[in-house]
């Protein structure tokens, strides 16, 4: 076991391609039906607005199913099973979605149904029922192979163990893994291997810890599992809703094209900085700022920040009204104070109760009595009154709070007390005078701080619609070996009920916030369930001579970890070119990258260079007049593209130029860890340009 038999020759060819043609029919029939059903519902705009309001409904309902239909170029069919006798004989094709012929019988199974998990998970020691499994070879609506696996007595001997794990469908991922990259992420739903179909799988509640290697699939298995426990616990999670967490803009491009092509268009794709709303971002501080701001001291700094901005009057209020003064004391305005704090557990809704008692106070002042809310009617547009209600109690946003606070020495000492002289210092920044604050920069590690800030102060009055926290039924966190206590303490803050799926892999941790074991990370997230862990082994990504390169970075960037195993033990031998001349560097990586493409053919190359040298390259290659892609503004649309190794984490090249890897060893804050994650994005070819002498561990 496995069995292959050579595609192109399966005498069961043409039988498959009619069945594939026959349910692909089908599914266009599914469509059209579709269309109609929307050009019926379209009739007639007008009726009750409980009319129109089902009528927008069913509206986003048919665009969703046709969103789910639309298969574009991707194949709808990657694969049947067929049963035991004992197990029910049955003979299934697996495919993307599901497709029912008139009479409603099955011509695919959904591969995230309970029937298909077999497709996935059987092996030679546990078949769990089959007597066959056959994967499907095609482009698009060809079918251009088949390949079986025969399970029981027609099995073979013959079976691929890679790190204890049975192979399954070596020829479809051999085929799918040797493609070249388009530039996005591709799914992974006809090649999942066993492995990756538990961590698919894994029942929905508590936190899920998923660490792999590069070329392990971590990212795509994430997705997958998103699109499976949406399909699987419909309900709750369609209203619940289904949260993608990623590192950056960039990654998120790469990646969302994954969850359409599985049938799931319902799922957010988010950065941090999208889930706090009215805000502007670019940019990150320096590691400095950054790792006083993921600090968790930082949340009573936020707190006492709040506490700064419930004052009471520094003299006396008076305020004429007719031939009296009516007046609010010192004293009065301190107990006003004091008792909101202590009434009302968010800032912005104790603003009704602090205007309401100081009008309140005035009233008494009268000597003759006077209606509150009448004096409110009349004096309440008083620049004095206005002015002091301001003071005493200001209606407070997350922005407002945090660029006031940064913004001012004294403020940073007042709510800072905890802090050291130096952090003190990291946080200042000069104040910038904006009409509206909602027009002010902050940077990646602001966010959060704001999202603390919106737990403190809350909803603003008539706001509450807009600044309402979102919260999930499941959340995914891609590339979370980064992401600092206070990041973690934010996307606990958006789950609805404790359950997360965090992968990543620790040898990558390349930010202010490198972890060193996911226990670390652990204590931040949500703990009503022991959390589960799950390990990733096998490289499907990167070949053979590439990993063994990796490995020698690996020993040093984190001992204690272990480097997957490659499946494809072949490929090319990584290539060193040292660069005589340091002048003459950049012209030879534009040669090289040239070179590299004339190789490839149809593929994309990625120069990777140190975040310093990104400008420098950039210009090299557009002074060359070679064509390329700047990763921050393009993504990998372009053939070439050049990425600084800051943003490279996640993403998957044909090939890879590394610039000056001792110049990335040496201003990387974890510069081991991102000379590593520069080297393993490649699926076929590697190379080290370098006028400095490489780092010792790197030598040929």
């Amino acid at each position: 076991m496995p069995e292959l038999t050579q595609v192109n020759s399966h005498p069961e060819l043409q039988q498959e391609q009619a069945h594939l043609d026959r349910s692909l029919a089908r599914l266009d029939e599914a469509r059209a039906e579709a269309v109609q059903l929307q050009t019926m519902v379209e009739v007639g705009q007008g009726g009750t607005n409980q009319a129109r309001w089902e009528r927008e409904v069913i509206n986003q309902q048919i665009a969703t199913r046709l969103g789910e239909l639309d298969l574009g170029q991707r194949s709808l069919c990657f694969g049947r099973i067929d049963q035991t006798e004992d197990a029910g004989g049955g003979s299934y094709h697996i495919g993307r979605i599901a497709v029912a012929d008139k009479d409603r019988e099955p011509l695919i199974v959904d591969w995230r149904a309970p029937v298909a998990e077999a497709f996935y998970r059987a092996t030679g020691l546990d078949p769990q029922g089959l007597a066959r499994r056959r994967h499907f070879i095609s482009r698009g609506s060809e079918l251009l192979g088949l390949e079986d696996e025969f399970f029981g007595e027609a099995a073979s001997t013959q079976r691929v163990v890679i790190n204890g794990r049975e192979l399954r469908g070596q020829g479809a991922l051999i085929a799918a893994l040797e493609t070249n990259r388009t530039g996005r992420l591709s799914d992974i739903v006809g090649t999942i291997q066993a492995e990756q179909d538990e961590i698919i799988r894994a029942p929905m509640p508590g936190v899920l810890v998923v660490q792999g290697g590069p070329g392990t699939g971590k990212t795509v298995v994430a997705l997958h599992r998103a699109a499976y426990l949406l399909y699987t616990h419909r309900f709750p999670l369609d209203g619940q809703g289904v949260l993608v967490v990623g590192p950056n803009r960039l990654f998120l491009g790469y990646i969302e094209q994954v969850l359409p092509s599985l049938g799931e268009a319902g799922i957010e794709l988010s950065v941090l900085p999208d889930l706090v709303p009215g805000i502007r971002v670019q940019g990150r501080d320096d590691e400095a700022a950054g790792r006083i701001k993921g600090h968790l001291k930082m949340v009573k700094v936020v707190r006492r920040a709040v506490a700064d901005r419930k004052r009471a009057l520094r003299k006396d209020l008076h305020v004429g009204y007719g031939a009296r003064y009516l007046r609010v004391t010192v004293a009065q305005s301190e107990r006003i104070v004091s008792e909101a704090s202590r009434r009302f557990r968010t800032h912005n809704a104790a603003r009704r109760f602090v205007v309401a008692s100081v009008f309140e106070v005035l009233a008494q002042s009268h000597p003759d009595g006077a209606d509150p809310v009448s004096l409110r009617e009349e004096l309440l547009s008083r620049a004095e009154i206005r002015e002091a209600l301001n003071w005493m109690w200001p209606v407070l946003s997350p922005a407002m709070l945090i660029h006031d606070l940064f913004g001012s020495r004294s403020l940073i000492q007042s709510a800072g007390v905890s802090l050291t002289p130096k952090e003190r210092a990291a946080l200042f920044r000069p104040w910038q005078a904006q009409h509206d604050v909602s027009k002010v920069l902050f940077t990646v590690d602001d966010v959060p701080l704001l999202d603390e800030a919106f737990e403190r102060v809350g909803p603003r009055p008539k706001f509450k619609d807009h600044d309402e926290i979102r919260t999930y039924g499941h959340i995914v966190v891609d590339e979370a070996q980064d992401l600092s206590p206070m990041q973690l303490r934010m996307l606990t803050r958006r789950s609805l009920n404790g359950s997360m799926t965090v992968v990543g892999d620790i040898a990558q941790s390349t930010g202010a916030w490198a972890h060193s074991s996911w226990d670390e990370l652990l204590e931040h997230l949500p703990d009503r369930k022991p959390p589960r862990r799950s390990l990733l082994s096998v490289g499907y990504r990167i070949p053979g001579p590439i990993m063994e390169l990796a490995a020698r970075v690996l020993k040093v960037a984190a001992p204690d970890l272990d480097p997957p195993v490659a499946v494809r033990s072949d490929g090319s031998p990584p290539g060193f070119v040292a660069v005589a001349q340091p002048a003459n560097l950049l012209k030879v990586a534009v040669e090289r990258a040239l070179a590299e493409l004339a190789l490839l053919g149809n593929g994309n190359v990625a120069v990777v260079c140190a975040t310093s040298q990104y400008d420098q390259v950039v210009e090299a290659f557009e002074t060359s007049g070679v064509e390329i892609g700047r990763a921050r503004r393009d993504g990998f649309s372009a053939a070439i593209t050049v990425v600084p190794v800051s943003l490279v984490k996640g993403l998957e090249v044909d090939s890879t130029i590394v610039l000056e890897p001792a110049k990335i060893v040496a201003e990387e804050p974890q510069g081991e860890r991102s000379l590593y994650v520069a080297v393993t994005r490649s699926t076929q070819r590697l190379s080290l340009l370098h006028a400095q002498p490489l780092p010792s561990f790197l030598a040929p």
